[in-house]
């Protein structure tokens, strides 16, 4: 499946707010464990749905750290700009307060979210983002 990306946006309903199913989701009914892999790579990942972590311990490819470290190795090779010192945010939390430009759309999907009578986003404790960068 390929989706692209509109340049303005505008949000609906569609049927986030629906219901699909008639019987109400039992949070009881749910796997232990759920599976990722990759196109191209023959290994499967499977995930631990209490920790997040692999059934062997370690942490998931899908993981917040390991996906902001590809995203600096990504961006080094592609930016042309020499970062200062003090530039560049030691802590994922950091990191994301100062992305401006997803922060404001974050709070326009929120307030959008309530309008629309879908009640409050729930918040994640803020310990989940202080991790340090590994750049």
């Amino acid at each position: 499946m390929r989706l692209q990306a509109q340049e303005h946006h505008r949000g609906g309903l569609g049927t986030a707010a629906g219901v699909s199913n008639a019987e109400v989701r039992q949070p009881g009914k749910s796997p232990p464990f759920s599976v990722n892999w990759v196109v191209g790579s023959a290994d499967l990942e499977i995930i631990n749905a209490t920790t997040g972590r692999r059934s062997c311990g370690g942490s998931s490819r899908l993981c917040k750290h390991v996906f902001s470290a590809r995203w600096a190795r990504l961006y080094g090779r592609l930016s042309t700009r020499i970062p200062s010192h003090g530039d560049t945010p030691s802590m994922y939390c950091e990191a994301k307060w100062g992305a401006h430009a997803y922060q404001s759309v974050k709070q326009q999907l929120f307030r959008a979210f309530q309008k629309a009578g879908l009640g409050t986003w729930v918040r994640k404790p803020p310990e989940q983002d202080q991790f340090l960068l590994t750049l």
